[in-house]
């Protein structure tokens, strides 16, 4: 029986629990909160925005979208975004989705930090991006009724939320601080490492080998 929280099924398929057992195995409490957070805050947004969504690549669209911060999938030399991204195109070929329904997957979870564009793709790569703005960043909680929040909050809690996911987003970009560059995600290290030393786009400009 699928499971429903604030009016949204979390299907109950084979796709679905394996993704739900992937994730709970790989990431921490707050993670994984956070991820099934995502999916639900996403799934309510896209609802009231008339958006039509495949429930199944949400959801793994949510759940994966982290990924990238955990011990288990985390690399040494991309942005962690792309770490959840292979790995939810990996999981969705996997267990039968298409390559263009992986790669919408693949595109939610890589853009998941990049303002905007999401919004413009198809409803599977918004989704995850307005699960994660919600989630985050609290915007356009409006759309949420505060029964909705309430409901999905006490099935999935926020204990000093912020806090642990700024540490979690610190723990997993750390040891990989180039990869930040270009992103949002340079807020983070600067604001554990004062002696973090952010890439300048205009003096990278300025110092081309190019003569003019």
């Amino acid at each position: 029986m699928a499971e429903n929280i604030a009016g949204i099924a979390v299907p109950d398929t084979r796709l679905v629990r394996e993704a739900t057992d992937l994730v709970r195995e790989a990431a921490d409490e707050t993670i994984f909160h956070h991820s099934r957070r995502v999916y639900l805050w996403g799934s309510l947004k896209a609802a009231a925005r008339g958006l039509e969504v495949d429930p199944e690549l949400a959801y793994v669209g949510g759940l994966f979208h982290d990924l990238g911060l955990t011990p288990a999938y985390a690399t040494k030399d991309r942005r962690f975004e792309l770490d959840g991204a292979e790995a939810a195109r990996a999981f969705l070929l996997d267990h039968g989705r298409t390559e263009r329904e992986a790669r919408d997957v693949w595109l939610a979870i890589a853009l998941h930090t990049t303002p905007e564009i999401p919004l413009r793709l198809a409803p599977e790569v918004a989704v995850v991006t307005l699960g994660v703005e919600t989630d985050v960043l609290g915007l356009d909680l409006a759309e949420i009724t505060d029964r909705q929040r309430a409901e999905v909050v006490a099935a999935h809690p926020r204990p000093d939320f912020k806090n642990r996911i700024l540490r979690a987003f610190h723990a997993g970009m750390a040891d990989r601080p180039d990869t930040t560059f270009g992103t949002m995600n340079d807020d983070v290290l600067a604001h554990f490492d004062p002696s973090f030393d952010r890439k300048d786009f205009v003096e990278i400009i300025r110092n081309s080998p190019w003569p003019e």
